[in-house]
């Protein structure tokens, strides 16, 4: 098989810090990988290898086709970036920032601004071409920023935590424009400590834990090998919750936990559910909630883990350099 984006064994450290420990990475042609794992995990330290902006100190990885270290400069043909924050300059307009990019790539005058004039439509940013970009509002600059790494017509996509500090509306229409560009067979590799947004997004998922993957799947891969249902029993006198707990614990076979009145416990089997409900209809326990669901990916996330995502947080995750190898994107 052929992939889009393909990584084995890399390796980074900065001094006496492993950033990476040996990972190994592939996407799909028109997918979305999703790269998961808590802050200082490693994950923006791997986009910036297959980016060509740091060289591993083992390892390999291909972009397309081309080999990030011996074929930097043809992997960065295929390559757009979206980082964390916006890249744009504040003091031009928009089109002025989509033209400059358009000139920097080679492209002619006519054709720079023919391309700006396109994906400012594209984006609903039409109306706001000839404003500042210190003049727009977040959701605004992230989709000028998207629409910047897009001049180039890239063919493999990377989004660093794209929507961080967005609210609703602007993290669903940006949700939008990367399903339209996996659907003309975009390849896109999408870090995010939104596990909503990799779970509706991400084809397949890497987990990154200390600088190394420690699952990968699809999201309901994932789900199901962590425990692909989850009881939640909550009952209708709360000072009952210890033997709620307690009759859980035995059939079950492990303790579950608690959040706030509700007794909550991974399952695999839910032939258990009618066995517990027996079980306190003996002891005269009344559930004034009990539903068997799937495992959220939150929850995967906790079992692998052993953390929450940090949601918005968006710490280093990695010792600065003096030096950055391999040129900018």
């Amino acid at each position: 098989m052929s992939y889009a984006i393909q990584a084995e064994g890399l390796v980074k450290r900065f001094k006496e810090t492993t950033a990476l420990g040996g990972v190994d990475l592939s996407a799909r042609p028109g997918t979305v990988l999703g790269l998961l794992g808590p802050n200082g995990a490693g994950k923006t330290t791997a986009v910036r290898i297959l980016v060509t902006l740091l060289r591993p100190d083992a390892g390999r990885a291909e972009v397309g086709g081309y080999d990030v270290v011996r074929q930097a400069h043809q992997a960065r043909a295929m390559i757009g970036l979206t980082g964390q924050y916006a890249a744009v300059d504040e003091t031009l307009t928009g089109a002025e920032n989509l033209v400059m990019i358009g000139r920097l790539l080679g492209l002619s005058r006519p054709d720079a601004r023919a391309r700006a004039r396109e994906l400012l439509a594209r984006f609903g940013l039409a109306d706001a071409a000839e404003r500042a970009a210190k003049t727009y509002s977040g959701g605004m600059r992230r989709r000028l920023d998207l629409a910047a790494s897009l001049v180039g017509r890239p063919r493999v996509l990377f989004l660093d935590e794209p929507t961080t500090g967005l609210d609703p509306h602007s993290r669903n229409a940006l949700w939008d424009i990367v399903r339209e560009l996996v659907a003309e067979d975009v390849t896109v590799l999408l870090t995010t400590q939104y596990l909503d947004e990799a779970d509706r997004l991400a084809d397949d998922i890497a987990v990154v834990d200390h600088g190394r993957v420690i699952a990968t799947g699809t999201p309901a891969e994932l789900k199901t090998r962590t425990g692909g249902l989850v009881l939640e029993v909550r009952p209708a006198e709360p000072e009952r919750l210890d033997l709620v707990l307690d009759v859980m614990r035995e059939v079950i076979g492990a303790r579950p936990e608690l959040d706030g009145g509700l007794a909550v416990a991974g399952v695999n089997d839910p032939a258990v559910v009618p066995a517990i409900v027996r079980r306190l209809d003996d002891l005269g326990v009344v559930a004034a909630e009990l539903s068997l669901r799937r495992s959220s990916l939150d929850e995967v996330f906790l079992a692998l883990t052993g953390r929450r995502a940090a949601g918005a947080e968006t710490e280093p995750e990695e010792p600065e350099e003096t030096e950055l190898e391999g040129a900018g994107v």
